[in-house]
This record gives structure tokens, C-alpha cells and sequence, in this order.
């Protein structure tokens, strides 16, 4: 921070949102993220949330203005936000073995915490010998890999709607049925929906 400060000399609630608007969009955007990867497909999703994480990622680090700065980094907020739900869908639709499953997901647990572990100390390494845009450029690396590795996660769509498009089907007495004459009241059962 003191550096982006010297730099770009943002006034007091600006370095605000610019420690704080990451996060906040991340959060803000898990959801909607999950369920638009279920209706257009995760792995679409995470190549598409993983190309524009590289690029903001680029025009973050080249920054010249505060206003620039934070407006890049809530970009990479909202595109951030499609990697982590994606890449764990993705995990349990490819494998199908309880065991494979447990196993898959622990690396990518322990994954994620061990960049979490080695961020804040690559960071530092970088700031020592680079300047404040650096760091930013840091996950390029990754985001070229997945880029260029896309066969290996089959895509997962949801075909069948669900929500409020969804048609109810009514119900309806039968005229007659075998347990009529048991005493026991008959089951519902349910119309076909016209059309």
C-alpha cells in the first residue's frame, strides 16, 4: 500500500476501496456465478471468468489512476468469482468414484490454502524487486495453463430449468382405485401438463 499510495496518491477512501473492493465483489458475485455456470455450463464458465481474471489482472497492474485501480479490481472481483464454484463443480461431475471424489477435492482444498499461505510471501518477493503492478500478474502463469488446457473438463450444463418457469402439474382424484374398497383413502395423482 504505501507504494500504490506514492504512486497514484488516492485520497483516503479510495485506499479504502482499494483494499476492500476485491472481496466485496467476490462475495457478492459467488452465487449468481454458481448458478449462471449451471445454466451455461462450469467449464464454459470458468474459461470464460479465467480469461477476463487474466486480462483485468493486466490493466490492474498498468494502472494509472485510483479510480482505474479500483474499477480493475472489482472486475477481477466479479471474474474471480466464477473460479472457485466452477473448478469445484467441475470436481464432482468428472469424478464419479466417493473415493476419487474425497481425494480430488482435497487437493483442491489444499490447494487454495497453500495459495493463500504463499501469496502474501510471493507478494512481498515481487514488491521487493518490482513495483506495486506486479503482483497482479502473478496468477498469469495459472490463468495460461487453464487456458490452454480445456479438454480435460467435460462441460456441465443444466438442461432441465428449475425455478419460476417451471410448470406445476395439478392433481386429481382417481375415479377408481384398487384401495377404494380397502377403506384407505386413494393417492394423489398428478395430470400430464398440457402440451
Amino acid at each position: 500500500m504505501p507504494a500504490i499510495s506514492a504512486d497514484l496518491e488516492p485520497s483516503i477512501a479510495q485506499l479504502l476501496w482499494i483494499i476492500d473492493v476485491y472481496g466485496f465483489f467476490v462475495a457478492g458475485a459467488l452465487i449468481t456465478m454458481g448458478t449462471l455456470g449451471n445454466r451455461i455450463g462450469r467449464r464454459k464458465l470458468l474459461l470464460f471468468g479465467a480469461a477476463a481474471f487474466g486480462a483485468f489482472s493486466v490493466v490492474a497492474a498498468f494502472s494509472r489512476t485510483p479510480e482505474m485501480l479500483i474499477l480493475s479490481q472489482a472486475l477481477l472481483g466479479i471474474a474471480g468469482a466464477t473460479l472457485a464454484p466452477s473448478t469445484l463443480s467441475l470436481i464432482f461431475h468428472m469424478f464419479q468414484d466417493h473415493q476419487q471424489r474425497s481425494t480430488a477435492a482435497g487437493v483442491w482444498i489444499g490447494a487454495f490454502s497453500a495459495g493463500g499461505a504463499l501469496g502474501p510471501i510471493l507478494c512481498g518477493a515481487l514488491l521487493e524487486l518490482f513495483w506495486w503492478g506486479s503482483v497482479f500478474l502473478l496468477a498469469l502463469p495459472v490463468i495460461a495453463m487453464l487456458l490452454l488446457g480445456p479438454r480435460c473438463c467435460p462441460s456441465t450444463a443444466t438442461r432441465t430449468p428449475v425455478g419460476w418457469t417451471s410448470r406445476a402439474r395439478p392433481c386429481r382424484w382417481p375415479q377408481s382405485s384398487p384401495s377404494a374398497d380397502d377403506g384407505a383413502k386413494p393417492a394423489l395423482q398428478a395430470e400430464p401438463a398440457d402440451g
